[in-house]
């Protein structure tokens, strides 16, 4: 249905009290609104989801490294302008007072949680995992409580947790330094007992050893998963956070074991990279949405220029991006390019 086609219904089923007349002219004005990349400016790591409330939540790393903020939209376009809420500060010295990376909310066991990253006062790369809680419907509003650190293995750099339901039970999926292993960090994955702690030992899906992981550092971080067609789609982010960073892909069938890391198969090459075409560098530490039409999204972050002046940690203009997801004849997820600056040409 074209945007005339759809104004024109709305209007004849106002008088039948089906669609009120509010209702009616906010999805007039909401049909005709297209995503427009950078979708949301100097956040990174981003978490988009639709909740079954009906919202779309978003996450994200705040340039100055020091809060946790949650925006909410009826559609993905209008995350563009959304109030952003504060609902944690780091304290001004001692533990968690560092770097605050990678927040991600999740809602299971009647509450929300958010996972995030976080350094001390006096060691900001001493990053470790924390948990937040708020049984509150909406988390915007109520008490978030601190739970305490995710208690991972090993008590080493960890960052990046996510988490998922798969056949019945919730997953943690993280990226962790693991001694005696030189890189910085791999992916890893464990059932949940509780928001903080482990229902099995967790196992190592993923080393950085590829020419592609290992510029600049040696990284595996930011997964996410995407779960269609029968198969299990775990991406990850390798290399430094400039313009080498990019997406690798692990595959597992649906029926497999997803413990057994024989059952992921990693991607030979980059399955998401720069685009000099389009001058968008670094794409990276993404995430999965479905559209307010049921198409599946790729969320991610990138920079509109390829040459950073000094540490790219500390260059804000990692921008939030969305864009929709191919798949191929055999169901597997065609990224494709990062796409241009301006509106989403299929939107």
């Amino acid at each position: 249905m074209n945007t005339f086609s759809r104004r024109r219904f709305l209007i004849a089923t106002v008088g039948t009290g089906l669609i009120t007349p509010e209702i009616a002219a906010r999805a007039a004005d909401t049909a005709s609104v297209k995503i427009v990349n950078p979708l949301v400016r100097q956040r990174a790591d981003a978490q988009i989801f639709r909740h079954d409330d009906g919202w779309y939540y978003m996450m994200a790393s705040v340039p100055e490294y020091d809060r946790l903020v949650i925006r909410r939209s009826r559609t993905l376009a209008g995350l563009r302008d959304a109030q952003e809420v504060l609902v944690w500060r780091r304290p001004e010295s001692g533990k968690l007072a560092g770097y605050i990376w990678a927040p991600e909310l999740h809602w299971f066991d009647g509450r929300w949680h958010i996972y995030f990253a976080a350094g001390d006062g006096d060691d900001k790369f001493h990053i470790r995992t924390y948990v937040l809680s708020n049984s509150a419907k909406n988390p915007l509003s109520g008490q978030w409580a601190f739970l305490g650190a995710l208690e991972t293995p090993w008590d080493s750099f960890n960052l990046d947790a996510t988490s998922f339901v798969h056949k019945g039970v919730r997953y943690l999926c993280w990226a962790q330094h693991e001694p005696g292993i030189d890189t910085n960090s791999n992916i890893y994955l464990a059932p949940l007992a509780g928001p903080t702690t482990f229902a099995a030992k967790p196992v190592r899906l993923s080393i950085p050893t590829l020419p592609w992981e290992i510029i600049g550092y040696k990284v595996n971080e930011g997964p996410a998963l995407l779960a269609r067609h029968g198969r299990l789609f775990l991406t990850y982010s390798a290399s430094a956070t400039d313009a080498n960073y990019c997406l690798g892909m692990l595959t597992a069938n649906e029926h497999a074991d997803i413990m057994e890391p024989s059952s992921w198969a990693k991607s030979p090459a980059p399955v998401f990279r720069s685009s000099p075409e389009h001058n968008i560098w670094g794409p990276g530490h993404n995430g999965f949405a479905v559209d307010e039409k049921g198409r599946d999204m790729l969320v991610y972050h990138a920079r509109d220029y390829r040459d950073i002046k000094g540490d790219p940690l500390f260059d804000p203009n990692r921008h939030t991006r969305i864009q929709v997801i191919r798949y191929s004849a055999d169901g597997v997820p065609d990224f494709g390019v990062p796409a241009a600056i301006g509106p989403l040409a299929d939107t």
